[in-house]
């Protein structure tokens, strides 16, 4: 490659380019001479960063004469990881297409433009003290890979601008032996072999400073800075470094340059195959451990190796499958009492009375209900509810009542537990003081063109828009997630518009055989079928508008434009959950808490729109059709995630490995495999965590309704651990190793899911299922004043909750009377708490709902005021950090900084020392020649 010189950069200066309008990365060189990376530790900015940077690695007016790299043959070794010479490692890997071997288009003179900046931006890495050297594909020859090396001196000057903790000597606290060390033998199968993977040995850390080197614990210059360590500052250093100055206008960074097709990719390396360790000495085999203990299927058993997935994957990965996998130990518990409670109800759905009066021949046969709709609908026999009646008897038994109550108190212990374990993985990860590290994002740093005074240090420092500015943003993107969320508040309107029509389709169609004896008719009821339909084209309607609402929640949070990237990914997490909440839940509480609830009565039955009827329950009520719901919906996000994560990238995969099919025989380098893997991106992860966020709000919201909700999401997450094992580990590049400190935003959204979690069910109990009024019946209802048994009974319930209504005060504004399968009754009974016709107060509500309302309100208020009061005796008892970890960061805090004192002291004592040996010398030369 030519050397490039001033005239070509000068040339690229003046040059007029339509398609960068509004680049990411351009920021106006005289309102600010460099990019200057922010830290949080200081509210001072650091000054100019070329300053800083000279003594190192020349100034930036020299750049123009540094040469590109030259191109190198590949050495033949597949498993390396260095440069040719076989000490310099490989940090990044910068892929591009070589124009030269391009065939001729239309679009030279624009390809010449990207070789130019290209060969701009790797001078100017050059510049920074970076190494390159490139590589032509074995594969392609159209393909150049550009591997990058930071050298000793550009890793160190970085770790202090980043403020990167790093060891300060080996860690002497000594571990405190556990209560149940005596049980390890019977846990011991479930650990990783240490054997195989050896723990980490743990050190006391400080941030990084180049002055103080010599207390630092520097064994091995080439092991002080670990690969991932290392990847994070060159990525720093790419994100930072520009390419191009036109019309007084910077343009930076690797993001940049890979999304306009400068660079086709840019990642760095995994250390090895997967499949087997790698042959080389000097490669480690990390990547070969974690899938044969973690991302294996045969080690779906074992507990994951959370300290090799921080060390090779970064924090951020770390604390996302630790967080996962203690959630899915929590479930255990929760789906082991959720079974039971199922078992329960299965067991005693023999024994439910009002089940059998549903399904008796001359009780529920001869029960002839009233028409559900107008004009189609026939009248039909309450029997034929027999078999939904026997299911529902499952879900709606006083197990379910007692698994809410539970599981207001499971979600309570599992998030104070975890932020015990979260503060515990901040000690040994070495992130308690996060907050020090964490940069502004390029993109954020690109638009700081307004100079503001800063309200504490009182100095200058600039930021990308004014206060004014802010607030028309911040009234643009609420606005546009509004707009979002009436869209699928509509959509839901027209699920429920559906599911009226349909059932009068399916009211006419499906058999009408009164008596019942119809097997189809027994299983596929009118209900049975709308239900089921609903839900899937509901689920169908979510997964479309979820595809839709994620490439807008993005280009709405890049309009927003975030500092950092913590600010980034919380500020989208609460825009994608907002959404997500609204998509997902919005039909179950539709089924839950509204349809069945305003129906009117058969004479004057309220409409929907104004045209449709609206919807009523089944006689037992809308439990069981929210159960169906949420099966569907859960199981069917479950599967099709599933099925998205596997399939879609090792298709992909597949694809680009028979496209190199020739090839297929050459030995191809580390680098090269990587390449052709898939691209996890930056919100990689994010979406995981919105996918199990999503699904802890079906185990907490409507368990109620679904005690087999955590024992199916314990199954999906034990698979979930593994499957975003296995594609990280085989199917993906790897990522970018990142700080995290905790699951961010993720946080608190759970805490609310909790607290509405308790509404949610008590009300599901209360106004959903039937336990109240069944309650009501038979303490007070069955038995004098308003009963005639002799004893406490549930016998008589099914004829006490049904109200009369006579046929011939149909009015005419129910549209019409076509009714069949009438016989010769002249009543319909419908589920309603109502005095009969003739009554002085005929179809006006009677004393039975009133108790049943009061009974409702007095249990919602006293299962909500119970679990609240448990839920903040929990949190008050349980601390979020515990007493041992507190006083390790203490004592950490202590020896570190007593450490740095005592060598400074040694330092100072030192040069006082040689300081008052000259002084001596220096008065005994002079006093010597006056003595003699």
């Amino acid at each position: 490659m030519q050397k490039m010189n001033r005239d070509v950069l000068l040339e690229m200066e003046q040059e007029e380019e339509d398609d960068e309008d509004g680049d990411i990365g351009d920021v106006p060189a005289s309102k600010r001479p460099f990019l200057r990376p922010h830290t949080l530790a200081s509210s001072l900015e650091l000054e100019n960063i070329d300053q800083m940077m000279v003594s190192s690695f020349g100034t930036l007016e020299n750049q123009h004469d540094c040469p590109s790299p030259e191109f190198e043959d590949f050495n033949g070794k597949p498993d390396s990881l260095f440069f040719n010479d076989g000490h310099r490692r490989i940090d990044f890997v910068l892929v591009y297409e070589d124009e030269s071997r391009k065939k001729e288009t239309n679009k030279k003179g624009s390809n010449e433009k990207q070789k130019k900046k290209r060969q701009a931006y790797e001078s100017n890495l050059i510049n920074d003290g970076l190494q390159l050297e490139a590589t032509r594909s074995v594969l392609d020859d159209k393909l150049v890979f550009v591997k990058v090396h930071a050298p000793w001196e550009v890793l160190c000057t970085y770790a202090e601008i980043m403020h990167i903790k790093l060891p300060l000597k080996p860690n002497d606290l000594k571990t405190r032996a556990s209560a149940f060390s005596n049980f390890n033998w019977f846990t011991k199968v479930l650990q990783v072999d240490e054997s195989i993977i050896k723990p980490e040995q743990e050190f006391f850390t400080a941030p990084f400073e180049k002055n103080r080197m010599n207390d630092f614990y520097i064994r091995d210059k080439d092991t002080f800075f670990n690969p991932a360590t290392r990847s994070r500052i060159v990525y720093f250093i790419l994100s930072r470094i520009k390419y191009q100055v036109r019309e007084n206008v910077k343009k930076f960074g690797i993001n940049k340059l890979v999304s306009s097709g400068i660079y086709k990719a840019a990642f760095p390396l995994h250390d090895c195959n997967f499949s087997c360790p790698s042959e080389d000495f000097n490669c480690p085999n990390e990547r070969y451990l974690l899938y044969r203990e973690w991302a294996h299927p045969r080690s779906i058993y074992k507990k994951q190796p959370l300290d090799l997935i921080r060390k090779y994957y970064g924090e951020k990965i770390g604390i996302y499958f630790a967080w996962l996998g203690y959630y899915t130990q929590m479930l255990l518990l929760a789906a082991v009492v959720g079974v039971a409670c199922f078992l329960y109800g299965y067991v005693n759905q023999n024994n439910c009375t009002w089940s059998k009066e549903v399904c008796h021949p001359d009780i529920g046969g001869k029960i002839v209900m009233c028409p559900q709709c107008d004009r189609l609908c026939p009248f039909w026999k309450l029997n034929i509810t027999c078999e939904s009646s026997k299911k529902l008897c499952i879900f709606d038994s006083f197990g379910t009542l007692v698994f809410a109550v539970f599981m207001g108190v499971w979600v309570t212990l599992f998030l104070e537990f975890w932020k015990r374990r979260q503060a515990e993985l901040e000690y040994e990860w070495d992130t308690v003081e996060l907050q020090q590290e964490e940069q502004p994002r390029p993109e954020y740093e690109a638009q700081c063109t307004h100079v503001v005074i800063n309200e504490i240090t009182q100095e200058e420092e600039r930021v990308p828009f004014t206060t004014w500015g802010k607030c028309i943003r911040i009234a643009l993107c609420a606005s546009a997630v509004l707009f979002w969320i009436l869209l699928i508040i509509a959509s839901v309107i027209g699920i429920i518009v559906y599911r009226l029509s349909v059932f009068i389709v399916f009211s006419a169609k499906l058999p009408k055989n009164i008596n019942g004896t119809d097997p189809i008719q027994k299983y596929l009821t009118p209900h049975t079928a709308t239900s089921i339909t609903a839900s899937l084209i509901s689920f169908v309607i979510i997964m479309i508008l979820n595809i839709i609402y994620e490439k807008v929640a993005i280009m709405i949070t890049n309009f927003e434009l975030p500092r950092t990237q913590t600010d980034y990914e919380n500020s989208l997490t609460m825009k994608m959950f907002l959404f997500q909440f609204v998509n997902y839940y919005s039909s179950c509480f539709y089924i839950a808490f509204f349809k069945g609830k305003f129906v009117g009565y058969p004479g004057d039955p309220v409409y929907w729109l104004g045209k449709y009827r609206n919807e009523e329950c089944d006689p037992g009520g809308c439990l069981l059709e929210l159960t169906t719901q949420l099966t569907i919906i859960m199981g069917g996000k479950a599967i099709w995630n599933n099925i998205q994560e596997v399939l879609f990238p090792w298709i992909k995969n597949l694809i680009g490995r028979y496209g190199t099919v020739s090839g297929s025989e050459k030995i191809t380098p580390r680098w090269e495999q990587d390449y052709h893997l898939q691209l996890m991106g930056r919100l990689g992860l994010f979406y995981e965590y919105l996918e199990m966020i999503i699904q802890f709000g079906f185990v907490t919201l409507f368990v109620a309704s679904f005690p087999l909700a955590p024992l199916l999401a314990l199954v999906n997450n034990i698979l979930e651990i593994r499957v975003d094992a296995w594609k990280m580990t085989t199917q993906y590049r790897r990522m970018v190793p990142e700080k995290a400190q905790d699951i961010g935003a993720w946080q608190p959204i759970m805490q609310g899911i909790a607290i509405l979690a308790v509404v949610t069910n008590a009300m599901i109990i209360a106004f959903t299922s039937d336990m109240i009024p069944r309650l009501v019946y038979y303490w007070s209802f069955s038995v004098p004043p308003y009963g005639d048994h002799p004893h406490y009974t549930m016998e008589g319930y099914i004829n006490n909750s049904l109200s009369f209504f006579n046929i011939a005060d149909y009015k005419n504004r129910s549209k019409g009377n076509p009714y069949t399968g009438l016989g010769n009754h002249t009543t319909c009974r419908y589920r309603d708490f109502r005095y009969p016709p003739g009554h002085p107060q005929e179809y006006k509500h009677n004393i039975y709902y009133w108790h049943v309302i009061a009974a409702k309100l007095a249990f919602i208020i006293v299962m909500e005021h119970v679990i609240y009061s448990v839920k903040f005796f929990i949190s008050y008892a349980i601390p979020d950090v515990s007493k041992s970890t507190k006083s390790k960061i203490k004592r950490e805090k202590y020896l570190t900084q007593k450490l740095l004192h005592e060598n400074h002291l040694k330092d100072m004592t030192k040069n006082m020392g040689f300081l008052a040996e000259r002084i001596v010398e220096a008065v005994d030369n002079n006093l010597r020649p006056k003595l003699e």
